[in-house]
């Protein structure tokens, strides 16, 4: 958060507690996706694998949601 002071905390609560999508990377970490309507972008918040220590977040401008 120190390199993207814009982000808000409650859009990385949303993020992990309500996801469109959650992927495990290899490495164990879990990445989840949320979109912010203002940021009009989707959120990546990629914890560590305990699913509560965040190691990184963005806004994720390559993610597509899968259509249904």
């Amino acid at each position: 958060m120190v390199r993207r002071p814009y982000l808000k905390e409650a859009w990385i609560e949303e993020a992990i507690a309500n996801p469109v999508r959650v992927e495990v990377q290899p490495n164990g970490r879990i990445r989840y996706w949320t979109f912010v309507a203002e940021l009009d972008k989707y959120l990546r918040v990629v914890t560590e694998p305990d699913g509560q220590t965040v190691h990184n977040a963005f806004p994720d401008r390559g993610f597509k949601p899968v259509e249904k």
